[in-house]
């Protein structure tokens, strides 16, 4: 592949721009490596139809959640079974295992996210949001695109109160694969805001600077040293412990009022920890119960099919982005991603089959952000060119150096032909976001061309092949 080395990680795309259209397609116009983030929660093949209720701010956005093979293109199975064996045969083992939906499903995850993983920079992470459907089968192959090393956390998210169930354990959590191209990506610690619950029942004390707890001032077995010794009365060694500083330093500390004196007749002098010196909070683990879904009050709430709240893409998009960079949502519905990675100042690609997706993104920035005037998101129904590329030879040039490559026979049917009677096809067609370089190019007779039209090569070997049965 010819590269134009100015070119190599830039996007290609402006921020703030919105694709109406297939993500497949627009993806295969994005430049290599020049996406930071991307978050996805596509269709979980959970056998039901969406639709956002009539009159609300999303009405008239559906979809439908129930796959089978007609949903797919006949020759994305082929394609993956040519260029990825690994991937090939975990879907095709879920046919056997689960059906012919699941299979449909996997499919049409699996050659989307290849082009993810092309476009994502080394330093980049993914976020596949799934429910139990089809979870155990997308981290299999996730593993097979990305590769197991590459596979960071599962997070669960608990996104609603238990439902009674007379026969099985109530289900309250989607799942997040974190998934990362390279060892070398960014990750920004986050912590949970404290639980002001925690704060009054541990940090009880309060002096004129503020809420404190008392902390042991010991450490376990006894000293013979300095921090063995007696101090103000009181001998750490009958307690078999030592001071946990000199007796010097403990008059300093009491000094500056960082020792709590017990009014309990059998207490012992404490250190002094200031709910301050923690304001942080405690670090965030793989299991998030404190992001609520949204509930039918909530400002943020358009009555979209499954819609997200802000807080959960907010806590990726930090966790994984600095501000600056690009993040993608390839199934942007109602665009939480877009306003979170907006209001956290990062540039932002979304891509969605609804019109909606446009309206909703610049009314949510004038109701949630606050911005006078909104923002001016670019909508586009086009087919970006990648620039990352140098520019493709003449066609007529192409097609000598084709002819000598497959000497001179058609790359369909294997006839012999003279230069003339072939044309250059695209491989993958200028309407899916082929390019006109000579890897994406072949030669076909006036026969093979127009039986293949803007399809896969694996489509038209399977109609030659139904000619010649």
């Amino acid at each position: 592949m010819t590269t134009t080395k100015a070119q190599v990680g830039v996007c290609n795309i402006p921020n703030r721009t919105i694709f109406e259209g297939d993500n497949l397609d627009v993806m295969r116009g994005i430049n290599d490596e020049c996406i930071d983030l991307i978050y996805l929660d596509p269709p979980f093949n959970s056998n039901r139809n969406y639709a956002a209720p009539i009159g609300s701010e999303a009405a008239g956005a559906a979809f439908k959640d129930t796959w089978d093979l007609t949903d797919v293109d006949e020759a994305w199975h082929n394609q993956i079974a040519e260029t990825d064996l690994p991937l090939y045969k975990i879907i095709d083992a879920s046919q056997h295992s689960h059906g012919s939906g699941m299979k449909s499903y996997l499919i049409m995850m699996a050659v989307r996210l290849l082009e993810m993983k092309r476009i994502l920079k080394s330093t980049g992470s993914l976020y596949l949001h799934c429910d139990p459907t089809a979870s155990h089968y997308i981290k299999l192959f996730m593993d097979a695109i990305f590769g197991y090393g590459s596979f960071r956390s599962e997070v669960i998210w608990q996104r609603t109160s238990a439902h009674p169930s007379a026969r099985r354990w109530a289900s309250t959590y989607d799942s997040l694969l974190f998934y990362t191209k390279s060892e070398k990506y960014k990750w920004n610690r986050i912590y949970q805001a404290p639980d002001k619950n925690y704060v009054r029942t541990h940090y009880i004390y309060e002096d004129d600077k503020g809420r404190y707890r008392a902390a042991d001032l010991t450490g376990a077995g006894a000293s013979q040293g300095a921090s063995g010794q007696i101090w103000r009365g009181f001998d750490p060694n009958t307690k078999g412990r030592h001071w946990a500083y000199v007796p010097d330093t403990l008059d300093e500390m009491d000094k500056e009022g960082l020792i709590h004196w017990p009014k309990k007749r059998n207490g012992w002098p404490a250190k002094k920890v200031y709910w301050d010196d923690t304001r942080r909070g405690r670090p965030v683990h793989s299991v998030w119960v404190d992001i609520p879904p949204i509930n039918s009050q909530a400002r943020e709430r358009l009555g979209y099919p499954t819609q997200k709240p802000l807080a959960l893409l907010d806590r990726i998009i930090k966790a994984s982005s600095d501000e600056g960079d690009v993040v993608l949502d390839p199934f942007c519905g109602c665009a939480t991603t877009c306003i979170a990675a907006e209001r956290l100042d990062r540039q932002w690609i979304g891509i969605d089959l609804s019109p909606l997706a446009v309206k909703l993104v610049e009314q949510r920035a004038r109701n949630e952000l606050g911005l006078m005037g909104g923002i001016q998101a670019i909508a586009r129904t086009d087919i970006p060119k990648r620039t990352d590329r140098e520019p493709a030879p003449p066609l007529s040039e192409s097609k000598v150096v084709l002819y000598g490559t497959q000497a001179g026979h058609c790359n369909g049917c294997g006839t012999h032909f003279m230069q003339q009677h072939l044309t250059v096809d695209h491989i993958i067609a200028q309407s899916k976001g082929g390019t006109s370089h000579l890897e994406n190019l072949q030669l076909l007779c006036a026969h093979c061309n127009s039986l293949k039209g803007n399809r896969p090569m694996e489509y038209l070997r399977a109609r030659l092949a139904r000619e010649y049965v």
